[in-house]
C-alpha cells in the first residue's frame, strides 16, 4: 500500500458530543468511554473498513469526525 492509498481518521474533540453513532457504525476502530465519547483504537482505517468508517463519518450529526485520504 503506497502513502496515497492510506486514509486514516480523527476526531474533533471540541465538535463531538458523544452521540456515539459512530462507534455504532465502526466498532471495530471506535469504542466509547464510561461518559459516551469515542475512544479510537487506530487512526488508519484498514482498505476492508473504508466504506464503514465513510459510513460513520457520513452520520456523526456533530461533523466530529473526520476520514483523510493521504
Amino acid at each position: 500500500m503506497t502513502t496515497a492509498d492510506r486514509e486514516t481518521l480523527r476526531i474533533d474533540r471540541t465538535a463531538c458530543t458523544g452521540h456515539g453513532q459512530c462507534a455504532e457504525l465502526l466498532p471495530e476502530l471506535l469504542t466509547l468511554d464510561e461518559w459516551g465519547y469515542p475512544v479510537q483504537h487506530a487512526t488508519s482505517v484498514p482498505p476492508d473498513l473504508r466504506e464503514h468508517a465513510r459510513r460513520a463519518v457520513r452520520a456523526c450529526p456533530r461533523l466530529a469526525l473526520h476520514s483523510d485520504r493521504r
